[in-house]
């Protein structure tokens, strides 16, 4: 086999893993949406419930938080990937359709720059290498680092807090495969289709 068939053979494998885990993780992401939707709206009411029959739960208030916190993340990714998210098109839609896509390509482009960035500072930030080198200890790793990240924990549920921020590097990843999923779609390389699970019209898209 020759270097340049096996060459366009890694590229058609490299695309196929790219679409196929974009795939697979708006499935999940949709399934995640409609539970932090339904677990917050059930919070919210047993909230109401317990405040208007004077036992109120005092950890309900940071679960919805948090809960908000989790689905906006994930809506976040899978907007991404659904060519939701914001465009201000007032110079780009005045210009031809060749450089229109060219536009459209650098955004994308930028989104998965900054999903890598994203996931790069999330690494230095909860330094697993730093963690794992103090053998898991969090008071070790906080007298060495000044990093207290995984000695914290949160006011009412007191969950450690490092658990609440790993929505941080899962969007990162996330993101940047939508990101690459779409770009690939943008340079004509894999055929674009439509999302499974998602009903959207022609009004929906703005990107």
């Amino acid at each position: 086999m020759s270097d340049q068939t096996m060459s366009s053979t890694r590229e058609v494998g490299f695309r196929h893993v790219v679409m196929a885990a974009s795939r697979g993780l708006l499935a999940f992401e949709r399934l995640a949406i409609m539970g932090f939707m339904y677990l917050l709206t059930a919070l919210i009411l047993v909230n109401v419930v317990t405040r208007y029959s004077n036992i109120p739960i005092y950890w309900i208030d940071e679960s919805a938080v948090y809960s908000v916190v989790w689905l906006t993340f994930i809506g976040a990714s899978a907007m991404t990937r659904l060519r939701l998210d914001f465009a201000v098109t007032m110079m780009t839609e005045r210009l031809s359709a060749s450089k229109q896509r060219l536009f459209k390509i650098i955004a994308t482009g930028m989104v998965i720059v900054f999903g890598v960035s994203l996931m790069i500072t999330c690494v230095l930030w909860m330094d697993p290498v730093g963690i794992a080198s103090a053998g898991f200890d969090a008071k070790k790793f906080a007298g060495q680092t000044f990093n207290f990240l995984y000695t914290e924990r949160t006011q009412t549920l007191n969950w450690p807090t490092w658990v609440l921020y790993l929505t941080l590097p899962i969007f990162a990843v996330s993101m940047t495969i939508h990101g690459t999923a779409n770009l690939l779609e943008d340079l004509d390389l894999v055929p674009r289709v439509a999302p499974k699970g998602f009903q959207l019209s022609e009004l929906d898209g703005v990107n």
